[in-house]
């Protein structure tokens, strides 16, 4: 039976939410305000026919929308994702009682996303490339992406023959698609080994397709030309699907937010330094120590800074920051830090940060709960938390990104 429903709310997923005999029910692909007709089924409205649309709903730019399920909310006015994503972050950190100000919110323009892994497998005639259904094993080929950068969408006939030569079947592979200065870096996963011919043909449509680097299973098997990227005055060529900001806009963003806050600091700590994305360009006003658990990471940073131009002092460690998180000793060393764990947060080595004398720390996350968590540590051990800028580089998805400034208030 129907049931007539009242957007109240956007749920963290980014779902319609309403409230019905106390019951909190989703309605996929709805907004705030709207009337709805739909069926209920444990607690999921689908299929929702809107009754009442509001002036916030837009007609989504992609025509595989509600297909794939790469994006949400491309029904969404950009002025509602902008203030949704901030409130977003701004109702966790009051949940844990943590008041500052809100920055403008950095967007990433559309056809900016520079990378992503894709779902690739065989048919009988060709193949198939592209995200899953939301929620399903369905693989959604993909013809447009109005998100990605279009140097990888210009990649897509060279994934479909990668296909066609890693896939079994009835089996699927991940090709991760990054773009460099020199081309795309591919990484393929998940794959069928290959022989001598399939390696020698995937060597030779590398300049067809503007390809710079083949990686097959965590092995590079072709490089036509360095797959460089840029950080700040240096250029470094990262380890074949090492991590690298999702939009070269966003990646900004975040440098700029994090060179302003440590501006003045002369010996600064990057604690989950990857492959320098904030190392560099801070080495260009101070001293840099930079941590990182993977090895091939850090021999890639430190090759970058030995031939930059204009760069300070840069250290490197390798060290798994979960388990060995640097000790008060330790970080008498530096006046300023840089942090941008994973999802899980930074819980020990911020129990740490916030008995330390440590002047100033840019803080990057892309979880506002663990930031939440992490941010309450600091603060309760003397830390004032200045200002939160919401970056998002993942447009019309629930994903949320953050770079904060936190400094030593007590003496």
């Amino acid at each position: 039976m129907n049931e007539i429903l009242k957007i109240e709310r956007l749920s963290w997923q980014g779902d319609g939410m309403a409230t019905v005999r106390s019951d909190d029910v989703y309605v996929p692909y709805t907004l705030p305000g709207e009337v709805v007709d739909g069926n209920i089924a444990s607690g999921v409205c689908h299929d929702a026919r809107i009754l009442e649309p509001v002036t916030d709903r837009v007609k989504p730019p992609c025509r595989h929308f509600k297909k794939c399920g790469g994006c949400i909310l491309q029904h969404a006015h950009n002025d509602l994702l902008a203030s949704w994503k901030t409130d977003l972050v701004r109702g966790t950190l009051s949940l844990n009682h943590i008041e500052t100000g809100f920055r403008p919110i950095q967007t990433s323009p559309p056809a900016s996303r520079r990378r992503a892994v894709f779902s690739a497998k065989r048919t009988k005639k060709s193949a198939e490339v592209g995200f899953h259904m939301r929620g399903s094993n369905v693989l959604i080929d993909l013809l447009e992406c109005p998100i990605m950068h279009p140097q990888i969408m210009q990649g897509f006939e060279a994934f479909k023959e990668i296909a066609k030569i890693g896939c079994s079947r009835k089996t699927e592979i991940r090709i991760g698609a990054t773009v460099t200065e020199n081309g795309l870096d591919v990484d393929v996963t998940d794959a069928k080994e290959l022989n001598a011919t399939q390696t020698e043909a995937l060597a030779g449509f590398m300049a067809k397709h503007d390809v710079a680097r083949i990686s097959w299973n965590t092995e590079v098997i072709a490089q036509l030309k360095p797959p460089i990227q840029s950080f700040g005055t240096a250029k470094i060529i990262p380890p074949s699907g090492a991590f690298l900001q999702a939009t070269k806009q966003g990646e900004l963003a975040l440098v700029s937010a994090s060179l302003e806050t440590l501006n003045g600091c002369k010996r600064v700590l990057d604690l989950f330094s990857g492959c320098g994305t904030f190392s560099l360009p801070l080495a260009q006003i101070a001293e840099v120590h930079a941590v990182e658990t993977v090895p091939d990471m850090l021999s890639a940073l430190s090759d970058a800074w030995r031939k930059a131009l204009g760069v300070k002092e840069l250290t490197t460690e390798t060290r798994d920051l979960f388990y060995r998180p640097l000790l008060l000793d330790e970080l008498k060393r530096y006046d300023g830090v840089i942090i941008d764990p994973p999802r899980a947060g930074a819980l020990e080595q911020c129990k740490l940060l916030a008995k330390s004398n440590i002047t100033k720390i840019s803080f990057i996350s892309c979880n506002p709960a663990t930031f939440a968590r992490d941010a309450k540590i600091l603060i309760n051990g003397g830390y004032t938390l200045d200002w939160v800028q919401v970056v998002d580089q993942f447009r019309w998805s629930s994903h949320v990104e953050l770079v904060a400034q936190f400094t030593l208030a007590r003496g």
